[in-house]
């Protein structure tokens, strides 16, 4: 993240993301494929790392380490081998930006579920960050969905209504105000 001033002088936190360039490795089509989208490629890899069925579909092309789809009503004029950059997004637009929150491994319920935790007065002795009740006599059981310690982060996570502050289209980079998931050099997906 850095910080970007306007003409103004006002500040933004904004993050700089690369963004591309994708090509567009395939066109499936509701005929053949039974929906349509368009499938994109990232990333170059080498040869000996990608599988033979892989190689076949990527021929004519370089090989790519990533391959997603995005549904389309309408794909419109795109074709196999174009090349999508950043040049697509402009000033101002508001964009999602999903990726692959960072995984914080097992938590407890106070940093989890922001729970408040026990007193520290009064006769409590070690239990500043303990969950508290989780149950009742009655049943005899805890019931499904209890808020408890667990796995934390390394989830899907979607950010809506960023802005773009500007666009470096030379060296296809964004500049997204506000913060995205993942950690630096996670793979983002931003839609327009």
């Amino acid at each position: 993240m850095t910080q970007y001033f306007d003409a103004e002088g006002r500040v933004y936190p904004a993050t700089i993301v690369n963004a591309g360039p994708v090509t567009v490795t395939k066109i499936l089509s509701q005929d053949n494929d039974g929906y349509t989208a368009i499938q994109v490629g990232y990333g170059s890899q080498k040869e000996s790392r990608i599988n033979k069925p892989q190689q076949g579909e990527f021929k004519g092309l370089e090989m790519f380490r990533v391959l997603k789809e995005f549904r389309f009503d309408n794909p419109g004029d795109l074709k196999r081998g174009d090349v999508i950059s950043a040049d697509i997004f402009a000033e101002g637009d508001t964009v999602v930006v999903s990726g692959t929150s960072k995984g914080k491994g097992f938590q407890g319920v106070v940093k989890r579920h922001n729970f408040a935790g026990g007193r520290r007065s009064h006769g409590q002795k070690h239990s500043e960050r303990e969950p508290g009740s989780i149950g009742a006599t009655g049943p005899a059981r805890v019931f499904k969905g209890t808020r408890m310690g667990g796995r934390m982060g390394s989830d899907r996570v979607s950010v809506k209504n960023l802005h773009v502050l500007a666009v470096d289209a030379e060296n296809n980079q964004l500049l997204i105000k506000g913060a995205i998931p993942g950690r630096r050099g996670s793979l983002v997906e931003i839609r327009g």
